[in-house]
């Protein structure tokens, strides 16, 4: 057995990976464990776990693989400043100590790491590096249920690399073309996200979820996505692009871009973090998705040039775009489109630990058509009664224990139909940014103000930010206009036009607010401004507990949907233990939640009205 531990760390969203012999046997961020959103710090307890879960000790392990290859970052880094010298003196100056000091000897810094997860021979450790993109691609192709695909990875920027073209064929992972820094589609996304006031490398969602509130028909935003395309960037036929770094500022600078060049340019003033959201803001946010979808297409058709295959498989911070991905998938460029759910760095642990075993250790592959390896990604931590009960004892918590399930889920399916939002815990904990109904919160979709709730009294985050369904995978073509499966909440589709409100002659004129509560259809809180939905589609025998509380619900409403969002408050990681659910649980108007078979009542806790006493200061996001 050849046992492969990946690593992602010291950039964001540190992870951990295990995989014997080609299997996942678990892969967890360390944000989960540490509390700290998107922390770069080495992932000591992701380690721990995942080694704790196989029973084994750091010297059985046959390769430890680290995502990327810093000493081509440092070439990168260095060859970057002096293309630009003299400008960017400043960051070069901030930059270099710390790359001095801990990034050039990352070998030092992993050995160190893992003495804080156990001891270990030094001599008996096999430490390997792989490139970040291969990472990516290894991600994303090894656990998908296909023999040969191109494999397409679009993210920030690796060493040198911004976005790749490959082909996997059984255990082989080839790159066949590379895109280079500063031209990048996720740092130009990125730019975006600054300028319009949200946080680079954790606010990219926030930008595509305020994309739909942007009006197609306006003259601003049309002119918005020609500046985009005649002044900052130059698109290609093959999807590459070229950026006008007179505007950006990433390569050598502090921030993301020149301000005064791109307020000059939109005539827009850069949107403070948390100041009111106005119609130009959506209407740019529109744009940089319209401009970034195209460019996904261009680089999709350039990989079907140049592979011949008719899958596809997507990873990199920018496959987590899913109004991107549902695109690709209508055009029907490829017969099969396969997403890694932990697409960005943290799915690089992952990626890292997969090529190895195939690449290096050449671990035989067995693809499977019907299903991919990644388990419906929960390879996280489980919970078991004594430690629940702990749990209880330790907040004094008020509780029913209901072991029958099926009396479980029609009590719950009641709950949510009748306008409660439920916290709901089982087994396995995800592994990537999305719940997918294990560490979940949900609600009623047919309530009109279900979207609100949740918004400002459960996640207490901005207004305007969207939720997804959880459907029944046999019910999906009921609710929404989607080919095929869509099991990681990763494609965005239309709502069936049978479920849809007519809407005012002048409703792309209305005020944000005003259209964001004009009813749209009867699912009305997972339908998006633009009649779009993110879908997540439960099928029975990868999460067989969820799709049961969805059926009761359907038994119980005639709808088999719910609203699905992650369990945590802003700028907090999604909760991983049954006290950080209980302690969320508690410091919200969350109304009902479930941890296994244990059911907690809101108003029957002790002192359930004083919710100071259990929030936790989260940074911002």
């Amino acid at each position: 057995m050849k046992k492969v531990l990946g690593i992602s760390a010291f950039y964001h969203d540190s992870a951990a990976a295990l995989v014997i012999d080609g299997k996942i046997i678990a892969a967890v961020q360390e944000e989960r464990f540490t509390r700290d959103k998107h922390t770069p710090d080495f992932p000591v307890e992701s380690i721990k776990y995942c080694l704790e879960i196989a029973g084994l000790e750091i010297d059985d392990l046959d390769a430890i693989v680290f995502y990327d290859k810093p000493l081509l970052k440092f070439e990168r880094l260095l060859q970057t400043y002096y293309t630009f010298a003299p400008k960017g003196l400043l960051s070069f100056l901030k930059a270099i100590p710390v790359w001095l000091k801990e990034k050039m000897f990352l070998k030092k810094l992993i050995y160190d790491g893992l003495k804080e997860v156990g001891n270990y021979s030094k001599k008996e450790v096999k430490l390997l590096f792989t490139e970040h993109h291969l990472s990516h691609a290894a991600s994303a192709f090894y656990v998908s249920p296909f023999e040969k695909a191109a494999v397409l990875t679009i993210d920030g920027v690796g060493e040198w690399c911004t976005a790749s073209i490959g082909v996997g064929t059984g255990n082989e992972l080839t790159m066949l073309k590379e895109m280079e820094f500063p031209h990048s589609v996720g740092l130009l996304y990125s730019a975006f996200t600054y300028f319009l006031g949200f946080t680079v490398n954790s606010g990219e969602y926030k930008l595509m979820g305020l994309a739909p509130y942007g009006n197609p028909d306006a003259a601003e935003t049309k002119r918005f996505i020609e500046l985009i395309k005649t002044e900052l960037i130059d698109i290609k036929s093959d999807g590459s692009i070229w950026m006008d770094q007179r505007y950006f500022n990433y390569a050598t600078g502090l921030r993301m871009v020149n301000d005064s060049k791109w307020e000059n340019l939109f005539g827009l003033k850069r949107r403070e973090a948390e100041a009111d959201l106005e119609q130009r803001h959506c209407n740019l946010g529109l744009a940089i998705q319209i401009v970034t979808e195209e460019i996904v297409l261009k680089m999709a058709e350039e990989a079907k040039r140049v592979t011949g295959c008719d899958q596809i498989c997507l990873a990199g911070g920018v496959a987590l775009n899913c109004v991107a991905n549902g695109k690709l998938l209508r055009e029907k460029i490829f017969k099969d489109i396969y997403i890694q759910p932990a697409a960005g760095d943290a799915g690089g642990a992952l990626g890292a630990a997969l090529a190895v075993s195939y690449m290096y250790f050449d671990v035989n592959r067995n693809v499977t058509e019907k299903n991919d390896a990644m388990l419906g990604s929960y390879l996280g931590p489980q919970y078991f009664e004594n430690e629940i009960q702990s749990m209880n004892r330790k907040t004094k918590a008020v509780f029913e224990k209901i072991d029958d399930f099926n009396e479980l889920s029609k009590l719950i399916a009641s709950k949510i139909a009748t306008g409660n939002v439920v916290g709901w815990f089982q087994g396995r904990m995800e592994f990537g940014p999305r719940s997918l109904g294990n560490r979940s919160i949900l609600g009623d979709a047919r309530n009109p103000e279900m979207q609100k709730k949740l918004n400002l009294k459960i996640k207490y985050r901005e207004g305007f930010r969207p939720f997804a369904p959880s459907v029944l995978k046999e019910e999906a073509s009921t609710y929404f206009d989607l080919e095929g499966d869509s099991p990681y909440m990763l494609m965005v589709a239309p709502v069936q036009e049978n479920r849809r409100t007519q809407l005012p002659e002048n409703y792309n004129e209305l005020p944000l607010w005003d259209r964001l509560y004009q009813t749209r259809s009867d699912i009305q809180s997972v339908t998006h401004l633009d009649f779009s939905a993110r879908i997540q589609t439960v099928d029975r025998e990868t999460n067989p507990k969820y799709w049961q509380l969805i059926r009761s619900f359907k038994d119980l409403t005639n709808y088999g949907l719910v609203v699905n969002t992650s369990f945590n408050v802003r700028g907090e990681p999604i909760v991983c233990t049954p006290y950080d659910a209980f302690r969320c649980f508690m410091s919200t108007e969350m109304d009902v939640l479930v941890i296994e078979n244990f059911v907690y009542i809101k108003q029957e806790q002790l002192d359930w009205e004083n919710r100071e006493k259990w929030m936790v200061k989260f940074k911002m996001d």
